[in-house]
């Protein structure tokens, strides 16, 4: 996994595509962006700063309060990589993230997706 392009794109470009994909299977931006805070320790506001300041994922995931601990537990196929075996870190949060939102989009109960 190679693709090095995707750490410097907006995270601000991805989001609406988040959103979009949750929302074509009724789900909610509320629950897309719990899922992001729950992942990185953004707050509500936090968030929506990265996103108008257009930040890039390497910044984006840099600059994160903190990654849940329980992220170890996200596991299975993502574009064709297993999550848990990515080497890269910073690619493997990216993929932990379109996981997350697969399993939203999919209709997986939120306390499943959050691992609670």
């Amino acid at each position: 996994m190679k693709n090095t392009r995707i750490f410097k794109m907006a995270f601000a470009g991805v989001y609406p595509h988040y959103i979009q994909k949750a929302e074509k299977k009724g789900r909610t931006k509320e629950e897309v962006d719990a899922i992001i805070c729950w992942l990185t320790g953004y707050d509500q506001k936090s968030l929506q700063q990265k996103i108008d300041q257009k930040t890039d994922f390497e910044t984006f995931f840099a600059q994160a309060p903190q990654i849940n601990p329980n992220v170890s537990k996200i596991t299975g196929v993502i574009c064709g990589y297993r999550v848990e075996d990515i080497e890269d870190e910073l690619m493997q949060k990216i993929r932990y993230l379109d996981k997350l939102i697969d399993e939203l989009a999919r209709g997986k109960a939120m306390e499943k997706i959050l691992r609670t």
